[in-house]
């Protein structure tokens, strides 16, 4: 929980204050998610490259680069194969002999799919990378029967079909798959088989139900859309009961640096309202009262609270990096301030979230970048870095007195319901009893000389700063050339107050 005291533009001193031992939830590791989509340079040329000429692919064609990196980021779960893609994708067509796979046109993406990576390589990408599969269903094309085969091919340990064919094909042994969403994006106009929300959650539940007899155990993710839509009340109230998670999608967008940063709460706001949908559909109303009513279809409390997730998330501008193109976005320190931001939310609204992937991990508007020889990171990278580092354990209460962006805004109903602070904070405390306090100055004009009350005098605190006053908010790095980066220094608290820098993510670290 942030709470927020605003000040005037003309307001000198801002203060952050927290108590280490106020804490508001824990926070669920797997908010550190990954996606990859079989799209552009994500796989093929991003995450395996068999054929690459400079040594940079192992024995299984993956790029060695990218394991190293990803286990750098301590990706937790990684969502796959899609995304749009998985609309018209047959799963069938992904395994086996690779020169027995057919290409099949691609009709997300306007490409062609050579099947070459599929079930079992990204399986063992998963091992190598030490991260959970995330399997998202096609609900498009794809039928309840080729869903029931898919999770017993990766999840069935008996004398079956499917189960042996995956034994046959080199696998003795059941992935144990426990993530699976209820395709994506159902509601989307540019969706191969798109849905009404009546329809998809008709579907919804009869597949929720059928896979939970094949592999009781599995974890489903019922499609939802941006979390304050009516799809999502729908979807809530029909299918609670039968799913574990609900997912939701946001890209934070904006021409000019400050539409961009401000665009950015629009999440949090989906995330709250997500949460009360979720929280109306679990209120039971008992029918059997109300004979009159009994023609009201209603949907039975659910015995847990299913949870949010936010398995589609990033910066993008799709008009700089179109998607049928690659959506190879070049990113700003703006827009790495942008998901600093965005990592802040999460850590804020904790206790709603159970999962997060950004979309997405390499080369598609992602914070990896390959070419044939190299790796680079870009702007994003590095909050996710310290954020998967180091925000772990339970999340702390933070009150922040700050002044507000008040100019244009996207969504513009961010700008008459949000407050759009210019130092947005959050706070953890982990297991081992560091507390990690991330702070971003979105201003471009303004360092903010900042009390910070809770935090002792004398103490020494770890510094990591990403930008300050010597950065444009549009730098961006390069191959070669990564200049936004990580600065550590150390600082010694005393009665004054530290200086956050403008177009700045800093975060403070001290332990107890």
């Amino acid at each position: 929980m942030t709470t927020l005291t605003l000040l005037s533009n003309e307001e000198p001193v801002t203060s952050i204050t927290l108590n280490p031992a106020n804490t508001v939830s824990d926070i669920n590791p797997l908010i550190y998610g990954g996606f990859t989509e079989h799209m552009g340079r994500c796989i093929y040329g991003g995450l395996y490259e068999p054929d690459n000429e400079h040594g940079l692919a192992d024995e299984n064609g993956f790029r060695t680069d990218v394991v190293t990196t990803m286990k750098e980021l301590q990706v937790p779960v990684v969502r796959y194969p899609g995304g749009n893609f998985v609309a018209s994708y047959r799963w069938q067509d992904g395994i086996g002999p690779k020169d027995k796979r057919p290409s099949r046109p691609e009709l997300a993406w306007d490409g062609i799919e050579p099947n070459s990576f599929g079930t079992d390589e990204f399986m063992a990408w998963c091992k190598e990378v030490g991260t959970a599969p995330y399997l998202c269903l096609n609900m498009g094309t794809g039928t309840l029967e080729d869903a029931l085969a898919w999770l017993e091919y990766c999840n069935g340990s008996k004398n079956t079909y499917y189960a042996n064919l995956r034994r046959q094909n080199g696998h003795d042994e059941p992935y144990n798959v426990k993530y699976w969403a209820l395709g994506n994006e159902m509601w989307g106009p540019w969706q191969v088989e798109q849905h009404s929300k009546e329809d998809y959650a008709k579907k919804a539940v009869q597949w929720a139900k059928a896979l939970k007899l094949l592999d009781p155990s599995i974890t489903l993710v019922l499609c939802g859309k941006d979390g304050y839509s009516d799809w999502d009340r729908y979807t809530l109230q029909t299918c609670l009961r039968y799913v574990d998670m609900h997912s939701i999608h946001y890209y934070s967008m904006g021409k000019g640096h400050y539409t961009n940063i401000s665009s950015v709460y629009a999440a949090e706001r989906a995330i709250q309202v997500c949460s009360s949908l979720i929280d109306l559909a679990r209120c039971e109303f008992d029918i059997s009262a109300f004979p009159d009513l009994e023609h009201i279809s209603t949907a039975p409390a659910s015995k847990t609270r299913p949870t949010i997730c936010f398995d589609e998330w990033n910066v993008w501008d799709p008009e700089r990096a179109p998607g049928n193109l690659g959506a190879e976005e070049r990113y700003t320190l703006s827009d790495g301030l942008a998901v600093a931001i965005w990592l802040n939310i999460f850590i804020r609204n904790c206790k709603d979230l159970g999962m997060a992937t950004i979309a997405q991990s390499v080369n598609v508007i992602a914070p990896l970048m390959t070419t044939p020889k190299s790796l680079w990171r870009q702007t994003t990278f590095f909050p996710l870095l310290l954020f998967s580092r180091y925000m772990r354990g339970k999340s702390v209460s933070v009150h922040v007195r700050t002044p507000v962006y008040e100019g244009k805004t996207f969504p513009e109903w961010v700008q008459t319901t949000l407050a759009v602070p210019k130092l947005d904070v959050s706070a953890a405390v982990s297991d081992d009893g560091w507390v990690n306090l991330s702070v971003v100055n979105s201003d471009e004009a303004r360092d903010f000389p900042t009390k910070l009350e809770g935090l002792p005098a004398g103490t020494t605190v770890q510094v990591l700063q990403m930008g300050g006053k010597a950065f444009k908010a549009d730098d961006t790095n390069s191959d070669g050339d990564e200049k936004v980066a990580i600065a550590e220094s150390t600082w010694k608290a005393g009665e004054g107050t530290y200086l956050f820098e403008r177009l700045s993510f800093t975060m403070l670290r001290w332990k107890l």
